[in-house]
């Protein structure tokens, strides 16, 4: 299991974003808003809305390293489906790496329980 974060799992155009904010589906953890949608792909994705709010660029640069390193860590752990995540953060004091990743690990697995769900229930034959 290698812990990389290539391209591949990369959210980069502007309609990726789109279809990840049309699904409606988000989740509030802590400071952050987790949006997310299935894919199809053989991975899930990251995308990051990190806006100027959060603070300078080294504050917006040292957030987006934390969660991107948090994504990395928990990318095989949920796995199944994979889903495009769009994490948006609101104001807040920075949090160690460690924090980040619980905080994304709750609103993946709620995400992801979400999405298993819905597509079991649209894929059960109909009892008459």
């Amino acid at each position: 299991m290698s812990l990389l974060f290539r391209r591949r799992h990369r959210l980069s155009r502007d309609r990726d974003y789109r279809a990840v904010f049309d699904a409606r589906r988000r989740k509030h953890a802590g400071p952050l808003t987790v949006w997310s949608r299935p894919n199809g792909l053989a991975n899930p994705r990251l995308g990051l809305s990190i806006a100027k709010r959060i603070g300078n660029a080294v504050a917006r640069s040292t957030l987006k390293r934390r969660l991107r390193e948090a994504f990395r860590h928990l990318q095989h752990d949920h796995a199944d489906p994979p889903l495009d995540l769009v994490i948006v953060a609101k104001p807040h004091d920075l949090l160690p790496e460690p924090a980040y990743r619980e905080l994304l690990d709750a609103a993946w697995t709620a995400s992801r329980d979400h999405w298993s769900h819905r597509t079991a229930r649209a894929t059960r034959p109909d009892a008459d």
